[in-house]
């Protein structure tokens, strides 16, 4: 397994913390030539450099996956700095717990945004490289884009847009070599979900409907399906959606 993704070029969204992170980690250790990309700028240049070593301070682009503008040159630098990309892997995202009747239109926007928007416009960016390696998209959705969340409107919108984005590209895509495929995570040891703040008067029966009876997994569980998807080992594998959940959605 040390090798199997040797010589490929995978660029990875959201890679300075969590599941990005843990994501670019094993990319690495099976070979891949990780280019990451995430807001923080420092704190992602330091995530780079611990994982890959000193190549990593040319390996980042700190990108608002929001900005359409910021997704075509962080592809652009992933393609100068490591001569193409054949994988793309979308990781960052933003999961906040409101009440759906407060929410305010600039807090809707970003949910899609992050969630929604970013995907699309790197892959958009992305796809003549992937075309022309014979890539792969992995999209990170979520259990929430397979089932309703207590006030997680705008989160669970665009996880659930994601996944339809996901089987669109597979559709249009088949007769091509591009594989484009999603996985579901539930609930993770990672900052956004360590990290969440309630708003006041939440019902915390329905808050923990989404939580597996196994507990929280650990980020690396699921990079593990991250990487099986992306390699060439999951060569038949397109258009597919795969929870990751700890049993949860069985």
């Amino acid at each position: 397994m040390a090798d199997v993704l040797a010589g490929k070029v995978a660029l990875v969204t959201g890679a300075s913390s969590g599941l990005g992170r843990a994501v670019t980690e094993l990319l690495h250790r099976r070979g891949a030539n990780v280019f990451g990309i995430a807001r923080d700028k420092e704190k992602l240049r330091q995530s780079m450099v611990e994982v890959v070593g000193t190549d990593g301070e040319r390996r980042y682009a700190a990108t608002d996956v929001s900005d359409s503008a910021q997704c075509d040159a962080a592809v652009q630098a992933c393609v100068d700095a490591l001569g193409g990309i054949d994988i793309l892997v979308n990781v960052a995202g933003s999961h906040s717990l409101r009440h759906t009747a407060d929410i305010a239109d600039s807090e809707w926007a970003h949910d899609l945004a992050v969630n929604l928007n970013g995907p699309f416009f790197l892959s958009r960016a992305a796809l003549p490289h992937l075309l022309e390696r014979g890539g792969n998209i992995v999209n990170v959705s979520s259990i929430a884009g397979l089932e309703g969340q207590a006030y997680s409107a705008g989160y669970c919108a665009a996880k659930h847009g994601l996944i339809g984005l996901t089987r669109a590209m597979a559709m249009e895509f088949t007769g091509k070599s591009l594989r484009v495929n999603a996985i579901c995570p539930g609930g993770m040891m990672t900052p956004q979900v360590t990290g969440f703040t309630f708003p006041d008067g939440v019902d915390f029966d329905l808050v923990m409907k989404v939580a597996s009876p196994r507990g929280l997994m650990e980020a690396e569980d699921v990079a593990k399906m991250v990487a099986f998807v992306a390699s060439d080992d999951a060569s038949a594998i397109h258009g597919a959606v795969y929870s990751v959940d700890n049993g949860k959605m069985a």
